[in-house]
């Protein structure tokens, strides 16, 4: 019996705009850049919810 697999929560790319408050061209432009992993459907990608929720913390900075 195969083991069991993690649900995978994916995004449209309006979605991640929305959650991180940027536009969806900064959106693409992370994905693009190799900076947000993001998977190609058709002419769309959809976005790992672990994918944004990992970015944001790598990108977190300490403002002091």
């Amino acid at each position: 019996m195969p083991a069991p697999r993690a649900a995978v929560s994916f995004l449209t790319v309006a979605e991640v705009a929305a959650l991180m408050r940027v536009s969806k061209m900064t959106v693409y432009r992370l994905v693009h850049g190799g900076e947000l992993a993001a998977v190609r459907v058709g002419r769309s990608f959809r976005v790992p919810e672990r994918a944004v929720h990992e970015y944001l913390r790598d990108a977190y900075t300490d403002i002091a």
